[in-house]
């Protein structure tokens, strides 16, 4: 009989999640707040679920993939009493460390087993299969969940046996990524300010010591003006504010992160929250334009 999972939450990452687990042979339930963005994963052979509690009663494993602690407390909320007394919750939204031991301690009141397992990658790891998964959890757990982590991702990092031992790795790794976007984003402004071809910045580093090929995917969605979501601004957003409150607690000055979560702001009120992180280059093309003026 193979492992049955529930996902909760099917957006650009849960339904990529989603499609792996199928792949891989597991019994897969889906539930998303809005059933139009659950439904497609039908074709892939997934069951579809009316509400949480359907989708998590015959469940082994429930996956939460929401985008942050409210929208994680709110479903568990109904979820937790309909799951089974052996199912194993793995919790792999990122929602900062108070967000971790909040959820970790509703899950034991309710008796349930809690992994904190967040991931990195966006939309293309999620839909290959190749996310890399961060995972704080008792010893005797591991093996349980190591098959969906196997089928959702390429590496498995266990960090300690605590929740929120996963998330302090993930949001270490997300400070350096949404550094390097922020980082490009004022490069690329700058060179068109100067009145020179943006491309030349990315040509002029590639190959070299200083490259990423975070700098030059970003870079080049910023040059075109494109940007279909892979990690919506919204998210980078609500992430960057997360890693500057665990900065915060820990007694390191967040000023770098603070100035980051600002630009990204300032990009979402100018309409781009929908979109990919890499469009907070708008906040440097309308942002630095106001300043000067004032």
């Amino acid at each position: 009989m193979s492992m049955s999972v529930a996902v909760l939450g099917t957006g650009i990452m849960g339904s990529g999640m989603a499609k792996n687990l199928i792949k891989a042979g597991f019994d897969v339930t889906v539930w998303n707040r809005h059933r139009e963005k659950a439904e497609p994963l039908a074709e892939a052979g997934a069951k579809i679920a009316g509400d949480p509690k359907d989708a998590v009663a015959e469940a082994d494993v429930v996956l939460t993939m929401l985008f942050d602690t409210d929208a994680v407390e709110g479903v568990m909320g109904e979820a937790l009493p309909a799951m089974r007394e052996d199912a194993v919750w793995i919790q792999s939204s990122t929602v900062g460390l108070p967000g971790v031991a909040r959820l970790a301690e509703r899950a034991g009141y309710q008796g349930i087993a809690f992994v904190d397992a967040p991931v990195l990658g966006t939309k293309q790891p999620a839909e290959e299969g190749k996310l890399l998964v961060l995972a704080g959890g008792p010893e005797d757990l591991r093996e349980r969940v190591q098959p969906v982590f196997d089928a959702i991702g390429s590496k498995t990092v266990w960090v300690g046996e605590l929740p929120g031992d996963g998330h302090k790795l993930k949001l270490v790794a997300n400070s350096w990524v949404l550094s390097i976007v922020g980082a490009t984003a004022q490069a690329i402004d700058l060179m068109k300010r100067f009145g020179l071809d943006p491309q030349l910045y990315l040509d002029t580093i590639a190959g070299g010591v200083t490259d990423c090929a975070y700098a030059q995917l970003k870079g080049k969605a910023m040059i075109a003006g494109e940007f279909p979501p892979s990690f919506p601004l919204t998210g980078a957003a609500k992430d960057a504010q997360l890693i500057a409150e665990a900065m915060d607690h820990v007694g390191t000055r967040p000023v770098i992160m603070e100035a980051l979560a600002a630009q990204f702001r300032d990009a979402i009120d100018g309409g781009h929250g929908s979109e990919d992180m890499a469009s907070v280059i708008a906040a440097f093309d309308g942002g630095g334009q106001d300043r000067a003026s004032l």
